[in-house]
């Protein structure tokens, strides 16, 4: 029985877990998003995000609890310097996780995670726009149209 248990094991052992989380977070800060398995990305998410919030202090400690989790110091000096920067006024929530379907070969649902700040398609800032109803439009665009043709009438008598 598993009472208790949060944590995926994604059936591997420790060590292959978690060296795959690593290679997936590097991959994640350095490109952005990646597409992977949605249960992979479920546990990325769980992975990275503490690491974030983490990076919006940069301290020596902080670099090197990063570095213990993932084993790249390119990964955190592009972490601590331009991820962090990017979500420094957000309190949590850096991922997205976005549902692709199933993959052809094993029919495993794919997702895509990534950083939600540096997606454009979703933060465009939206003027909402006035609505207005459409019935003073047409009164006032009916009653230039009439006063026009009543006096061309008045002015032919």
């Amino acid at each position: 029985m598993r009472h208790g248990n949060k944590i995926n094991h994604l059936g591997r052992k420790t060590a292959h877990r978690t060296s795959m989380l690593a290679n997936m977070a590097c991959s994640l800060i350095e490109h952005k998003r990646i597409n992977t398995t949605l249960a992979k990305a479920k546990a990325l998410k769980i992975f990275v995000e503490p690491l974030v919030t983490k990076s919006k202090n940069d301290t020596t400690h902080n670099r090197r609890v990063a570095f213990s989790k993932l084993h790249n110091k390119y990964a955190v000096t592009e972490l601590f310097k331009e991820v962090a920067t990017k979500v420094g006024n957000r309190p949590g929530g850096y991922t997205r996780i976005i549902k692709l379907g199933n993959r052809l070969g094993d029919n495993a649902e794919m997702a895509l995670i990534e950083f939600v700040d540096y997606n454009t398609t979703y933060n465009t800032a939206k003027v909402a726009k006035k609505k207005t109803t459409r019935r003073g439009r047409k009164k006032a665009a009916t009653e230039e149209v009439a006063q026009p043709a009543q006096a061309t009438e008045a002015a032919a008598e």
